[in-house]
């Protein structure tokens, strides 16, 4: 990787997770609370989300103009676009765990600098899973990729 990818990436990945701070993601009690709509619902969460649709469907609208990417030689799309019982299921099963303890791999990544011993198990937990799902994925290969 170049300096000047090296510098953007680091540049988006604080800016990231800057607002993921800023946005009160890096607690699980303001997430249940936006999760909470029949007790204490907080709706501060849905602000964060319509600002990232805004920032997101600028970027997308930008990009769609571009020839080709500032740093790259060819935009990184998905392959796949079609939506199948794996991704439905693995939505399902994130959005799960997440109102179950309120964080996801973003903010867990970025709240480790807090030091708080839950999202230090939270982040262990999810490299587990990953390599299981890794492994899994590379025995069932065939079938995986057929679906």
């Amino acid at each position: 990787m170049n300096f000047s990818r090296a510098l953007v990436a680091l540049l988006a990945g604080t800016t990231f997770g800057f607002g993921l701070a800023l946005g009160g993601m890096l607690d699980p009690s303001v997430i249940r609370g936006f999760l909470d709509f029949f007790g204490s619902f907080d709706p501060r969460l849905g602000f964060v989300f319509a600002g990232a649709v805004l920032v997101s469907a600028a970027g997308h609208a930008l990009a769609s103009q571009l020839v080709r990417p500032a740093l790259a030689e060819t935009f990184a799309l998905p392959a796949r676009q079609k939506i199948d019982a794996p991704l439905i299921g693995g939505s399902a099963l994130f959005g799960a765990g997440w109102g179950m303890v309120g964080l996801c791999p973003g903010p867990a990544i970025s709240g480790l600098a807090l030091g708080v011993p839950s999202i230090f198990i939270f982040t262990i937990s999810m490299l587990v899973g990953m390599a299981a799902h890794g492994l899994w994925r590379r025995q069932n290969s065939a079938t995986y990729l057929r679906a």
